[in-house]
């Protein structure tokens, strides 16, 4: 019996935050939907594996899954309903006898989930979804007053991947063309096909949100950054972003940042990138005089085409003057404003040498610094 899976990667993951798309950030070190579609792919009953994707994220396709022998990919529509019809139809002309429809970004689903899918549909010859029970109490609501307490009893949360005998589906969704129904078992069930509950699994959660990501990801980085500038004549210094008053400047051939280039090596680092000589050369007059900024927002966004987060900064500055101390909650939010990053998780520190060096000399100024990024 042909078995095959529709995995569904054409939507552009907006609440997931900013970065690539859900589908084709790092997991574990594996990008999502390679994460997905391998555990089709080395479950014994399935036969084949169909990915629908944005057209417009042909790159990230490529690089995530372009090396499993997959069938061409196809393209999506406007609608989850509309992407999974594409689907159904391009996998026509391979007759399965079984489909089995699965969101992308339910990267943890287990074999015996999809194992489970797959035998109801055969031993029932009718459509079959994994499902969990609702384990809080659940209230309605009218305006943020409490109005009833609903029986969660006969009630369960549905999880994918849903099956289907492919001709009934295939026939369902040409029949609710138009609709807007938010699954495939909402598909059937408009076309009158009985569809069964099978256990879920708690760990195939559907990625969503931002917070979702912390929460599975494993992959911790760390990258460090150190940077020296020398004074000159002046009368301020730009520290993280922040026009600091002194009686010198710092020499550099930008404005000489010295806390944001720490941190934008940091950056570079953790995420194997090389230092802030390699994309920005000091020989180049393009960057003479150049904010920092530009700087370490390349960085933050190397950092988010690869996949990853920022989960904290760490940037101890070392000189003997200026002081730090009265300046130090304007860097963390100007750190914070430039990298997207919260400021609960950024920190600001200096310390003196103790007129011990160049730096406690007075001839400048050092920083380093420490990135973490959780893929």
């Amino acid at each position: 019996m042909s078995v095959w899976a529709i995995i569904v990667a054409a939507g552009v993951g907006e609440r997931a935050g900013d970065g690539v798309p859900k589908q084709y950030r790092n997991l574990q070190g594996i990008p999502v939907l390679r994460k997905t579609v391998l555990a089709f792919l080395e479950h014994p009953g399935i036969s084949g594996v169909q990915v629908v994707f944005n057209a417009a994220h042909g790159d990230l396709y490529k690089a995530a899954v372009g090396d499993l022998g997959l069938p061409s990919p196809v393209a999506g529509g406007k609608s989850r309903q509309q992407s999974v019809y594409l689907g159904l139809e391009a996998l026509s002309g391979k007759h399965p006898d079984i489909v089995l429809i699965h969101d992308a970004a339910r990267a943890f689903v287990s074999a015996e989930v999809i194992s489970r899918v797959v035998e109801e549909v055969k031993n029932s010859g009718t459509g079959a979804i994994p499902g969990i029970p609702i384990p809080d109490t659940i209230k309605s609501q009218n305006g943020g007053e409490i109005t009833g307490t609903v029986d969660r009893g006969p009630l369960v949360l549905a999880q994918t991947p849903q099956g289907f005998p492919f001709k009934a589906i295939f026939k369902a969704h040409e029949a609710a063309s138009g609709l807007n129904l938010t699954d495939d078992a909402a598909v059937a069930e408009n076309a009158g096909l009985k569809v069964s509950i099978v256990a879920g699994d708690k760990a195939n959660i559907k990625l969503t949100v931002k917070e979702d990501f912390m929460t599975n990801l494993t992959d911790v980085r760390t990258g460090t950054g150190f940077d020296v500038h020398a004074f000159e004549d002046g009368d301020h210094v730009i520290l993280c972003g922040i026009k600091v008053p002194h009686d010198k400047s710092l020499r550099g051939h930008s404005d000489a940042d010295v806390g944001l280039h720490a941190i934008t090596d940091a950056l570079l680092g953790a995420i194997g990138e090389g230092d802030i000589g390699d994309h920005f050369p000091p020989s180049d007059d393009k960057w003479k005089g150049a904010g920092s900024d530009i700087f370490l927002k390349h960085a933050v966004g190397l950092v988010a085409d690869k996949g990853g987060q920022i989960s904290s900064i760490d940037l101890t500055l070392i000189c003997e003057a200026p002081k730090i101390g009265p300046h130090r909650d304007a860097m963390r939010k100007s750190i914070a404003a430039i990298t997207g990053t919260d400021g609960a998780r950024i920190s600001v520190k200096a310390t003196t040498t103790e007129q011990l060096g160049f730096t406690g000399r007075g001839e400048g100024i050092a920083a380093q610094a420490l990135a973490t990024v959780i893929f």
